[in-house]
C-alpha cells in the first residue's frame, strides 16, 4: 500500500486521488482555523509558494476532533483560508484523523510514522507528514514544529 492508493473529497466536495500528486513531495498538514497554530497557515503558504515550482504540495486537512477548532463548513473555511492568509494550496475537505472514523489516509500516515513514544494518535491540529516523491512517508512533525523550522529537510529533498 502507499499514499497514492488513496483518496479524499476536495473542499469544493470532488474526489481527488492522492496518485494526482505522484512525484511530487508532499507536507499533509491537519489544520483547523481557531487555533493557537493557526497562523502556522502563513508560513505553510510561504513555503508553498517558495518550493512549488521545485515539486513540493502542502494538503491542508481540516479537522474539528481537537477543541472544536474547526467549526465552519467547507466553504466557510476556504473563505478563511484565502482570505486571512491567502493560501493557494490545496485544501480538503474536514476528516477526522483519530479514532474510529479517522480517513483512511490517516490510518497509513499515523501506521508509518508514529509520535511519540511510538503512539499512533495525532495529539493535536498542525501535524505535519512529509512524504517524499516516491510516496514514501518519511517524518512527522509535531504542532509546535513551524514551518519554518523544517524547511532545511523540504529543501534537502528538493535538491
Amino acid at each position: 500500500m502507499s499514499i497514492y492508493d488513496f483518496t479524499a473529497n476536495a473542499i469544493d466536495g470532488t474526489e481527488q486521488s492522492l496518485s494526482d500528486f505522484r512525484d511530487r513531495l508532499l507536507l499533509i498538514v491537519n489544520v483547523a482555523s481557531k487555533c493557537g497554530f493557526t497562523p502556522q497557515y502563513s508560513g505553510l503558504e510561504s513555503l508553498y509558494e517558495q518550493y512549488k515550482d521545485k515539486g513540493l504540495v502542502i494538503l491542508g486537512f481540516p479537522c474539528n476532533q481537537f477543541g472544536a477548532q474547526e467549526p465552519g463548513s467547507e466553504a466557510e473555511i476556504q473563505q478563511f483560508c484565502s482570505t486571512t492568509y491567502g493560501v493557494s494550496f490545496p485544501l480538503f475537505a474536514k476528516v477526522d484523523v483519530n479514532g474510529e472514523n479517522a480517513h483512511p489516509l490517516y490510518q497509513f500516515l499515523k501506521s508509518e510514522q508514529k509520535g511519540l513514544l511510538g503512539t499512533e494518535a495525532i495529539k493535536w491540529n498542525f501535524t505535519k507528514f512529509l512524504v517524499d516523491k516516491n510516496g514514501t512517508v518519511l517524518k512527522r512533525y509535531g504542532s509546535i514544529d513551524t514551518p519554518a523550522s523544517i524547511e532545511a529537510d523540504i529543501a534537502k529533498l528538493l535538491d
